[in-house]
């Protein structure tokens, strides 16, 4: 003789919704990661003194990954590879002065509007006194507006670099 179990609808619907809602709700990191999957396209822009810059966001790998490359007048591009990492988000920089730095942030509310990642440590760095990219601030002015503030670090002086873009109209 065989004997089914059957669970009552509401237990049902009461599992699959606790399973599902922290799936949809997200940690904060992982709302920050799809912020910056939000980004992908061209963007135009200027740095702080009205120079032209440029920048796009693609979305890789199954979605693990985000590379930006950014082009600013007078410099060659700069690739950075975003992904989660843990309880944060992870970059990794490709400098054209060819070094890596690394940074990360770890978001402390699911109302992203800015993501400050610090150093963690770089590939390819002679010293911590060689320059290198030391912190990004990413601030989301809007669905379609953001600014970078990036750190350059060299000795004991840093520089930042700011660059407003908006995203291009296909």
């Amino acid at each position: 003789m065989t004997y089914r179990r059957f669970m009552p609808p509401g237990v049902s619907f009461a599992l699959l919704c606790s399973v599902t809602v922290p799936l949809v709700a997200g940690t904060p990191s992982e709302i920050a990661f799809t912020k910056l999957q939000s980004l992908a396209g061209k963007w135009e822009g200027k740095d702080a003194h009205g120079m032209a810059a440029k920048t796009s966001f693609e979305v890789l790998a199954s979605g693990t990954a985000v590379i930006e490359r950014l082009d600013a007048s007078g410099m060659e591009e700069m690739v950075t590879l975003y992904s989660l990492d843990r309880d944060g988000v992870a970059l990794v920089h490709y400098c054209p002065t060819n070094n890596q730095p690394r940074m990360r942030v770890v978001p402390s509310s699911n109302d992203v509007k800015e993501l400050s990642f610090d150093y963690q440590g770089a590939g390819n760095l002679k010293s911590p006194e060689t320059g290198h990219q030391h912190h990004l601030v990413l601030r989301f002015e809007d669905d379609n507006r953001i600014t970078e503030t990036w750190t350059w670090r060299e000795g004991d002086k840093d520089t930042p670099m700011v660059f407003h873009f908006t995203r291009k109209k296909n």
